[in-house]
Protein backbone atom coordinates (compact mmCIF):
# COMPACT_ATOMS: atom_id res chain seq x y z
CA UNK A 1 0.00 0.00 0.00
CA UNK A 2 1.59 3.48 -0.85
CA UNK A 3 2.00 6.97 1.43
CA UNK A 4 -0.99 8.16 -0.62
CA UNK A 5 -3.36 5.12 -0.08
CA UNK A 6 -2.84 5.30 3.50
CA UNK A 7 -2.79 9.11 4.09
CA UNK A 8 -6.79 8.94 2.33
CA UNK A 9 -7.50 5.78 4.47
CA UNK A 10 -6.39 7.87 7.78
CA UNK A 11 -9.08 10.63 6.43
CA UNK A 12 -12.01 8.36 5.53
CA UNK A 13 -11.97 6.05 8.38
CA UNK A 14 -11.87 8.56 10.75
CA UNK A 15 -14.79 10.00 8.96
CA UNK A 16 -16.71 6.97 8.83
CA UNK A 17 -16.61 6.49 13.00
CA UNK A 18 -17.63 10.17 13.38
CA UNK A 19 -20.83 9.44 10.65
CA UNK A 20 -21.42 6.50 12.94
CA UNK A 21 -21.48 8.30 15.80
CA UNK A 22 -23.93 11.03 14.58
CA UNK A 23 -26.79 9.34 11.82
CA UNK A 24 -29.90 9.52 13.11
CA UNK A 25 -32.84 8.20 13.78
CA UNK A 26 -30.74 4.79 14.42
CA UNK A 27 -31.09 1.65 12.21
CA UNK A 28 -34.79 -0.31 12.86
CA UNK A 29 -36.27 -3.14 11.98
CA UNK A 30 -39.62 -3.26 11.29
CA UNK A 31 -41.15 -6.57 11.21
CA UNK A 32 -44.91 -7.19 9.20
CA UNK A 33 -45.08 -11.24 9.75
CA UNK A 34 -48.91 -11.00 11.68
CA UNK A 35 -49.65 -7.83 11.45
CA UNK A 36 -51.11 -5.02 9.72
CA UNK A 37 -50.16 -3.65 6.54
CA UNK A 38 -52.79 -1.34 5.51
CA UNK A 39 -52.32 0.11 1.60
CA UNK A 40 -54.00 2.77 -0.02
CA UNK A 41 -54.40 2.68 -3.82
CA UNK A 42 -53.95 -0.81 -3.53
CA UNK A 43 -56.28 -2.04 -5.84
CA UNK A 44 -54.13 -1.77 -9.08
CA UNK A 45 -49.99 -1.41 -9.72
CA UNK A 46 -47.22 -1.28 -7.35
CA UNK A 47 -49.73 -0.79 -4.46
CA UNK A 48 -51.66 -4.47 -5.43
CA UNK A 49 -48.16 -5.42 -5.61
CA UNK A 50 -46.83 -4.90 -2.62
CA UNK A 51 -50.46 -5.96 -1.00
CA UNK A 52 -48.99 -9.36 -2.80
CA UNK A 53 -45.93 -9.80 -1.03
CA UNK A 54 -46.80 -8.24 2.27
CA UNK A 55 -49.34 -11.02 2.37
CA UNK A 56 -47.02 -13.64 1.36
CA UNK A 57 -44.63 -12.37 3.97
CA UNK A 58 -47.38 -13.55 6.38
CA UNK A 59 -48.93 -9.98 7.50
CA UNK A 60 -52.65 -9.14 7.53
CA UNK A 61 -53.18 -6.64 4.83
CA UNK A 62 -55.80 -3.95 4.14
CA UNK A 63 -56.38 -2.48 0.58
CA UNK A 64 -58.07 0.68 0.24
CA UNK A 65 -59.19 2.12 -3.05
CA UNK A 66 -62.12 4.63 -4.41
CA UNK A 67 -63.29 1.44 -7.11
CA UNK A 68 -65.31 -1.24 -5.26
CA UNK A 69 -65.11 -3.39 -8.85
CA UNK A 70 -61.53 -3.19 -8.84
CA UNK A 71 -61.07 -3.79 -5.05
CA UNK A 72 -62.71 -6.60 -5.43
CA UNK A 73 -61.18 -7.99 -8.22
CA UNK A 74 -58.17 -7.03 -6.40
CA UNK A 75 -59.07 -9.27 -3.57
CA UNK A 76 -59.55 -11.90 -6.01
CA UNK A 77 -56.20 -11.52 -7.56
CA UNK A 78 -54.62 -12.33 -4.04
CA UNK A 79 -56.87 -15.12 -3.33
CA UNK A 80 -56.23 -16.75 -6.57
CA UNK A 81 -52.03 -16.31 -6.20
CA UNK A 82 -51.35 -16.99 -2.50
CA UNK A 83 -54.78 -18.27 -1.20
CA UNK A 84 -54.95 -16.07 1.54
CA UNK A 85 -57.99 -13.24 1.72
CA UNK A 86 -57.15 -9.69 2.32
CA UNK A 87 -59.57 -6.98 3.55
CA UNK A 88 -60.60 -4.57 1.26
CA UNK A 89 -62.31 -0.74 2.25
CA UNK A 90 -63.74 1.73 -0.38
CA UNK A 91 -63.32 5.44 0.42
CA UNK A 92 -61.95 8.82 -0.96
CA UNK A 93 -58.64 9.83 0.20
CA UNK A 94 -59.48 13.74 -0.58
CA UNK A 95 -62.47 13.09 2.18
CA UNK A 96 -61.09 13.02 5.55
CA UNK A 97 -64.14 11.95 7.42
CA UNK A 98 -64.32 8.88 4.95
CA UNK A 99 -60.76 7.91 5.36
CA UNK A 100 -61.32 8.16 9.02
CA UNK A 101 -64.25 5.88 9.31
CA UNK A 102 -62.47 3.33 7.15
CA UNK A 103 -59.47 3.49 9.60
CA UNK A 104 -61.39 3.50 12.53
CA UNK A 105 -62.71 0.07 11.16
CA UNK A 106 -59.92 -1.17 10.33
CA UNK A 107 -57.12 -0.20 13.41
CA UNK A 108 -54.51 -0.64 14.35
CA UNK A 109 -52.39 -0.11 12.08
CA UNK A 110 -48.95 -1.57 11.72
CA UNK A 111 -47.67 -0.44 8.38
CA UNK A 112 -49.37 2.42 6.46
CA UNK A 113 -48.48 2.89 2.89
CA UNK A 114 -50.05 5.49 1.27
CA UNK A 115 -49.78 4.47 -2.21
CA UNK A 116 -52.27 6.61 -3.92
CA UNK A 117 -51.39 8.88 -6.72
CA UNK A 118 -53.05 10.54 -9.90
CA UNK A 119 -50.78 12.13 -12.20
CA UNK A 120 -51.92 14.19 -15.65
CA UNK A 121 -48.99 14.87 -18.03
CA UNK A 122 -49.28 18.20 -19.41
CA UNK A 123 -47.46 21.76 -19.36
CA UNK A 124 -48.32 24.12 -17.12
CA UNK A 125 -50.06 26.41 -19.84
CA UNK A 126 -52.32 23.75 -20.93
CA UNK A 127 -53.52 22.28 -17.86
CA UNK A 128 -56.86 23.32 -15.99
CA UNK A 129 -56.39 24.00 -12.42
CA UNK A 130 -59.00 21.72 -11.48
CA UNK A 131 -56.78 19.42 -12.69
CA UNK A 132 -53.98 20.84 -11.05
CA UNK A 133 -55.96 20.85 -7.91
CA UNK A 134 -57.01 17.44 -7.96
CA UNK A 135 -53.30 16.20 -8.45
CA UNK A 136 -52.20 17.85 -5.43
CA UNK A 137 -55.38 17.19 -3.40
CA UNK A 138 -55.15 13.62 -3.73
CA UNK A 139 -51.19 12.89 -3.73
CA UNK A 140 -50.65 15.21 -1.35
CA UNK A 141 -53.60 16.59 0.82
CA UNK A 142 -54.85 12.45 0.38
CA UNK A 143 -51.60 11.45 2.24
CA UNK A 144 -51.99 13.86 4.91
CA UNK A 145 -55.85 12.60 5.58
CA UNK A 146 -54.18 8.96 5.56
CA UNK A 147 -51.92 9.57 8.23
CA UNK A 148 -53.90 12.07 10.40
CA UNK A 149 -56.76 9.78 10.43
CA UNK A 150 -54.32 6.81 11.70
CA UNK A 151 -51.71 8.53 13.71
CA UNK A 152 -53.27 8.47 17.25
CA UNK A 153 -54.31 5.23 17.14
CA UNK A 154 -50.69 4.27 16.01
CA UNK A 155 -48.97 6.13 18.79
CA UNK A 156 -51.18 4.77 21.52
CA UNK A 157 -50.70 0.92 19.86
CA UNK A 158 -50.46 -1.86 23.07
CA UNK A 159 -48.35 -3.40 20.55
CA UNK A 160 -44.55 -1.15 21.19
CA UNK A 161 -42.58 -2.99 18.57
CA UNK A 162 -41.70 -0.34 16.02
CA UNK A 163 -44.35 0.58 13.41
CA UNK A 164 -43.97 2.51 9.49
CA UNK A 165 -45.37 5.32 7.34
CA UNK A 166 -44.38 5.03 4.17
CA UNK A 167 -45.03 7.67 1.42
CA UNK A 168 -45.06 6.39 -2.59
CA UNK A 169 -43.35 9.44 -3.67
CA UNK A 170 -41.91 9.18 -7.82
CA UNK A 171 -38.19 10.20 -9.46
CA UNK A 172 -40.21 13.22 -9.80
CA UNK A 173 -39.68 14.01 -6.31
CA UNK A 174 -36.36 14.05 -6.26
CA UNK A 175 -36.45 16.39 -9.97
CA UNK A 176 -38.73 18.44 -11.75
CA UNK A 177 -39.61 17.41 -14.85
CA UNK A 178 -41.01 18.85 -17.91
CA UNK A 179 -44.76 18.49 -17.83
CA UNK A 180 -45.11 17.45 -14.57
CA UNK A 181 -45.43 20.86 -12.81
CA UNK A 182 -48.25 19.81 -10.45
CA UNK A 183 -47.43 16.13 -10.18
CA UNK A 184 -43.55 17.39 -9.34
CA UNK A 185 -45.41 19.33 -6.67
CA UNK A 186 -47.49 17.36 -5.25
CA UNK A 187 -44.30 14.58 -4.88
CA UNK A 188 -41.81 16.86 -3.71
CA UNK A 189 -44.60 18.16 -0.93
CA UNK A 190 -44.14 14.35 0.52
CA UNK A 191 -40.76 14.93 1.29
CA UNK A 192 -41.16 17.69 3.19
CA UNK A 193 -44.16 16.29 4.94
CA UNK A 194 -41.73 12.89 5.81
CA UNK A 195 -39.14 15.01 6.96
CA UNK A 196 -41.38 16.62 9.38
CA UNK A 197 -43.15 13.86 10.60
CA UNK A 198 -40.34 11.51 11.24
CA UNK A 199 -39.13 14.26 13.94
CA UNK A 200 -42.54 14.50 15.27
CA UNK A 201 -43.07 10.43 15.47
CA UNK A 202 -39.54 9.02 16.34
CA UNK A 203 -40.19 9.30 19.65
CA UNK A 204 -42.86 7.00 19.40
CA UNK A 205 -40.98 4.05 17.31
CA UNK A 206 -43.16 5.31 14.21
CA UNK A 207 -40.22 5.49 11.28
CA UNK A 208 -41.30 7.28 7.95
CA UNK A 209 -39.61 5.77 4.52
CA UNK A 210 -40.05 8.05 0.67
CA UNK A 211 -40.31 5.32 -1.82
CA UNK A 212 -39.00 6.77 -5.30
CA UNK A 213 -40.12 4.52 -8.31
CA UNK A 214 -39.33 5.33 -12.04
CA UNK A 215 -41.35 4.51 -14.36
CA UNK A 216 -42.82 1.11 -14.08
CA UNK A 217 -44.58 -1.56 -15.98
CA UNK A 218 -48.44 -0.75 -14.88
CA UNK A 219 -51.80 0.15 -17.21
CA UNK A 220 -51.50 4.08 -15.54
CA UNK A 221 -48.01 4.26 -17.18
CA UNK A 222 -49.95 2.77 -20.37
CA UNK A 223 -52.57 5.48 -20.39
CA UNK A 224 -49.83 8.25 -19.16
CA UNK A 225 -47.56 7.48 -22.00
CA UNK A 226 -50.62 8.08 -24.19
CA UNK A 227 -50.43 11.96 -23.17
CA UNK A 228 -47.13 12.65 -22.42
CA UNK A 229 -45.80 15.96 -23.92
CA UNK A 230 -42.77 14.53 -26.57
CA UNK A 231 -40.34 16.67 -24.57
CA UNK A 232 -41.48 14.72 -21.44
CA UNK A 233 -40.60 11.51 -23.27
CA UNK A 234 -37.15 12.65 -24.65
CA UNK A 235 -36.38 13.96 -20.74
CA UNK A 236 -38.10 10.93 -18.72
CA UNK A 237 -36.22 8.78 -20.80
CA UNK A 238 -32.96 9.74 -19.26
CA UNK A 239 -34.30 8.23 -15.64
CA UNK A 240 -33.42 4.11 -17.22
CA UNK A 241 -35.56 1.12 -18.47
CA UNK A 242 -39.20 1.04 -17.52
CA UNK A 243 -39.07 -1.42 -14.18
CA UNK A 244 -41.01 -4.03 -13.20
CA UNK A 245 -43.67 -3.85 -10.61
CA UNK A 246 -43.05 -6.48 -9.07
CA UNK A 247 -39.29 -5.52 -8.33
CA UNK A 248 -40.20 -2.30 -7.24
CA UNK A 249 -42.56 -3.27 -4.50
CA UNK A 250 -40.39 -5.86 -3.29
CA UNK A 251 -37.60 -3.13 -3.29
CA UNK A 252 -40.30 -0.60 -1.38
CA UNK A 253 -41.08 -3.69 0.88
CA UNK A 254 -37.75 -4.31 1.61
CA UNK A 255 -37.08 -0.13 2.50
CA UNK A 256 -40.33 0.03 4.79
CA UNK A 257 -39.06 -2.94 7.00
CA UNK A 258 -35.42 -1.91 7.32
CA UNK A 259 -36.64 2.15 8.00
CA UNK A 260 -34.81 3.36 5.14
CA UNK A 261 -35.96 6.92 4.74
CA UNK A 262 -35.10 7.56 1.14
CA UNK A 263 -35.94 4.08 -0.63
CA UNK A 264 -34.78 4.63 -4.29
CA UNK A 265 -35.38 1.74 -6.90
CA UNK A 266 -32.98 1.71 -9.49
CA UNK A 267 -29.40 2.77 -10.08
CA UNK A 268 -30.96 6.46 -11.20
CA UNK A 269 -32.79 7.04 -8.31
CA UNK A 270 -29.99 5.59 -6.12
CA UNK A 271 -27.93 8.69 -7.15
CA UNK A 272 -30.45 10.86 -7.19
CA UNK A 273 -31.07 9.87 -3.52
CA UNK A 274 -27.57 10.36 -2.47
CA UNK A 275 -26.99 13.71 -4.18
CA UNK A 276 -30.03 15.29 -3.05
CA UNK A 277 -30.06 14.06 0.48
CA UNK A 278 -29.69 17.54 1.92
CA UNK A 279 -31.00 17.20 5.78
CA UNK A 280 -32.82 14.27 5.73
CA UNK A 281 -32.35 11.66 8.30
CA UNK A 282 -29.96 9.01 7.19
CA UNK A 283 -30.05 5.54 9.51
CA UNK A 284 -27.09 3.87 7.71
CA UNK A 285 -23.67 5.57 8.27
CA UNK A 286 -22.08 3.98 5.17
CA UNK A 287 -24.96 5.77 3.12
CA UNK A 288 -23.96 8.62 5.00
CA UNK A 289 -20.11 8.16 4.20
CA UNK A 290 -21.18 7.93 0.38
CA UNK A 291 -23.56 11.15 0.60
CA UNK A 292 -20.41 13.00 2.30
CA UNK A 293 -17.79 12.02 -0.64
CA UNK A 294 -20.25 11.86 -3.55
CA UNK A 295 -22.52 15.10 -3.46
CA UNK A 296 -19.67 17.17 -4.91
CA UNK A 297 -19.48 14.84 -7.79
CA UNK A 298 -23.09 14.54 -8.21
CA UNK A 299 -23.75 18.14 -8.69
CA UNK A 300 -21.17 18.18 -11.72
CA UNK A 301 -23.42 15.21 -13.09
CA UNK A 302 -26.65 16.59 -12.37
CA UNK A 303 -25.38 19.71 -13.90
CA UNK A 304 -24.87 17.84 -17.15
CA UNK A 305 -28.41 16.59 -17.62
CA UNK A 306 -29.51 20.17 -17.12
CA UNK A 307 -27.12 21.12 -19.85
CA UNK A 308 -28.72 17.93 -22.04
CA UNK A 309 -32.27 18.78 -20.69
CA UNK A 310 -31.88 22.37 -21.48
CA UNK A 311 -30.46 21.77 -24.72
CA UNK A 312 -33.34 19.47 -26.16
CA UNK A 313 -35.78 21.72 -25.48
CA UNK A 314 -33.92 24.68 -27.27
CA UNK A 315 -33.54 22.23 -30.13
CA UNK A 316 -37.45 21.13 -29.93
CA UNK A 317 -38.33 25.15 -29.69
CA UNK A 318 -36.25 26.05 -32.54
CA UNK A 319 -37.41 23.20 -34.95
CA UNK A 320 -40.93 23.70 -34.29
CA UNK A 321 -40.37 27.85 -34.82
CA UNK A 322 -38.63 27.23 -38.05
CA UNK A 323 -41.58 24.49 -39.40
Amino acid sequence: MSGNDLSLLTLLIPLLIFLKLIVRPRAVKIPIKSRHVFITGGSSGIGLAIARQAVAEGARVTILARDVNRLEQAKASIRASTGIEVDILSADVRDFEAVKKAVESSSPIDVLICNHGVFSPYELVNQEMKVIKGIININLVGSFNMVKAALTDMKNRSDRRPVSIAFMSSQSGQVGIYGYTAYAASKFGLRGFAEALQQEVISDDIHVSLIFPPDTDTNSLVEENKKRPPLTKLIAASSGQVMNVDKVAKIALNGIKSGTFFVPCNFMGFWLAVGTAGASPQRSCLMAFVEVVFTGVLRIVALFFQWSWYRSIEKWHAKRKSA
